[in-house]
């Protein structure tokens, strides 16, 4: 892990190997995270337009609020696996005074120009922090399962708490890739529950993608005290009865169908070798379910 207060190009000049892209049935993926089955998702600007539209979904699901705990003026935050840096730059925005640092294993999403006080720095969430003990005031991770190796999370977890300053938080969001139905509709011949199934299983040697479903054990294993954990639906369209739910649904369904695609297609093809056309018959299955009111589909967030 890069020590903080280095740029993004400063960070990136170190190993010119996380540049490298590689392609895959039309799409962008980062060779670096191929090659070692870290994130094998496109970096494409196709996947940060999605990746914008999700945070547009969380900003609408938590209300707007960007940090839960009662973290009072904020001096220093770490963002763990930034993304396209959607979170990243508003937290930047939203406090002025705060030093930001937000760490990647890709580059390549994030925007050109970010707030002055945002230091974007590209990295492996699997190797060992470097950052000093108690640096940080806030640690956030959002949706690092599919990018942390099964062996690392006891590790990530200890790392998390070594870097924050007494009385910090670490907020954790995380969604368990299982689809499920409100109504007990879906079973296993739907394409979704396949998708499921499959995406599940196709890094079970790699990944605990099982993991986001145990996050208070292995926060309250790390250190951790007064540990809060909430699990709630994150509807895949707009079938809900509640108002609010449904604007969640609505806002979410292009996201997941989207989702569902860039999440699947490196390892469906390539280490299941599915064939393109298997593939993209399972995904319009998935995405016409996705759009089924009546499926009323959620994932558990």
């Amino acid at each position: 892990m890069s020590t903080s207060g280095s740029s993004l190009s400063e960070t990136c000049s170190l190993d010119s190997a996380y540049w490298r892209i590689v392609r895959h049935h039309g799409r962008e993926f980062q060779d670096y995270s191929v090659e070692k089955i870290i994130y094998p998702v496109p970096v494409d600007e196709d996947e940060q337009d999605r990746l914008n539209r999700q945070h547009l979904v969380f900003r609408k699901i938590f209300d707007g609020r960007l940090i839960f705990p009662p973290v009072e003026d904020p001096k220093k935050i770490l963002d763990c696996g930034y993304g396209s840096g959607a979170w990243a730059i508003e937290a930047a925005e939203k406090y002025p005074d705060a030093e930001i640092i937000a760490v990647d294993i890709s580059p390549h999403l994030k925007p050109e120009e970010t707030p002055n006080n945002l230091w974007c720095q590209v990295d492996d969430l699997n190797e060992p922090f470097n950052f000093k003990p108690e640096e940080f005031d806030f640690v956030h991770s959002r949706l690092v399962a599919p990018g942390i190796g099964k062996s690392r999370w006891t590790g990530y977890m200890k790392d998390c708490f070594k870097v924050l300053k007494a009385g910090g938080w670490l907020q954790m969001v995380e969604i368990y890739f299982n689809v499920q139905s409100d109504n007990g509709t879906l079973t296993e011949e739907h394409g979704l529950r396949r998708w499921s199934k499959t995406f599940l299983e196709v890094y079970e040697d790699k990944k605990d993608l099982r993991a986001p479903t145990r996050l208070q054990s292995m926060m309250e294993a790390a250190g951790f005290v007064e540990v809060q954990s909430r699990m709630m639906p994150l509807p895949l369209n707009g079938w809900s009865r509640d108002e609010r739910d449904r604007d969640i649904g609505n806002l979410n369904c292009s996201n997941a169908k989207d989702l569902i695609n860039a999440m699947a297609l490196w390892p469906f093809t390539e280490r299941l070798e599915m064939s393109l056309e298997q593939f993209y018959v399972l995904i319009a299955r998935a995405r016409s379910e996705i759009d089924d009111l009546n499926l009323r589909p959620y994932f558990p967030l």
